[in-house]
């Protein structure tokens, strides 16, 4: 079977992490522990998860003329994800600050910088979406981009995945061309979720739960160590894309392998494992 070709609309930051024992209270000085500057973004994190589990993957984003923008390019390349459509626009590149504890728990704050200026979708997007078996798009381009790029997607029979992060009211007319709604329990406490055909929940360290037009079911993660959970749900996301040719069921236990794989490393984008990786997790169930 040809690989799944994903459409990635979305965000691509710089993430300055640090590291500390415990996450600062308000208006406190805390030491680290370490710090690290990598490629990060939830549409740059899941356009790399997509494509290292096997999906060709394009990734429709911005980048400023900063010194980061190449970097993150690089970074997306490296693993084989499709650049030529990115935008490169002046100013600023979207960056992240995260502060990660002990336990793997983190803190974002995001600085949108160029990725705010993702919106009339350029022709060369368009097509990109229209090719596409799936459009994988989250929250932190200009919503207004994000139901073009869905409107275009159904206008072509492509697939639209939604991860509706950050959380935000959304239209109805957005929700109305979302084919498979990818969220965390939290998000699903504010989004609607009625109308969609396929809802996947993702529970952490319990793994996800799946609602389908006939079946519903919960699936189990793997068992890990955890090191920093960040990017775990956008590496779910990326490979649940990837994987959804295999149908619900099969994308779905995949995804969560992905997610468990992504706790086990640092960073973001840079802790989604290539298939080799997932599979050593997929039989490793709680």
């Amino acid at each position: 079977m040809a690989a799944t070709t994903v459409a990635v609309l979305g965000s691509i930051n710089m993430d300055l992490t640090a590291y500390a024992p415990r996450l600062p209270r308000p208006g406190e000085t805390l030491l680290g522990d370490s710090f690290a500057a990598s490629q990060g973004g939830k549409g740059a994190n899941q356009a790399l998860a997509a494509a290292r589990s096997g999906a060709r993957t394009i990734f429709l984003g911005s980048v400023g003329d900063d010194t980061f923008a190449q970097e993150l390019l690089d970074a997306l390349a490296d693993s084989g994800v499709d650049i030529t459509r990115t935008r490169r626009t002046s100013g600023a590149s979207g960056t992240a600050i995260i502060t990660v504890d002990a336990e793997g728990e983190n803190t974002i704050v995001v600085v949108p910088g160029a990725n705010a200026s993702m919106s009339d979708l350029t022709e060369a997007e368009r097509s990109a979406i229209a090719e596409a078996d799936i459009l994988l798009c989250q929250l932190e381009i200009p919503l207004g981009t994000v139901i073009e790029g869905a409107s275009h997607a159904r206008d072509n029979n492509t697939l639209v995945v939604l991860n509706p992060s950050p959380v935000q009211e959304l239209p109805d007319a957005l929700l109305a061309l979302v084919d498979i709604l990818v969220l965390n329990e939290a998000e699903a406490v504010s989004v609607k979720t009625d109308s969609i055909t396929h809802v996947v929940t993702t529970l952490g360290a319990a793994g996800a739960r799946y609602r389908g037009p006939e079946t519903g079911y919960d699936l189990p993660s793997a068992t890990v160590d955890v090191v920093d959970t960040t990017g775990a749900g956008d590496a779910f996301a990326g490979a649940l894309a990837a994987e959804w040719h295999r149908g619900p069921l099969q994308a779905v236990r995949w995804a969560c392998a992905a997610g468990a794989f992504a706790t086990t490393r640092r960073g973001a984008g840079s802790s989604s494992g290539t298939r080799i990786d997932i599979e050593s997790l997929s039989d490793r169930r709680s």
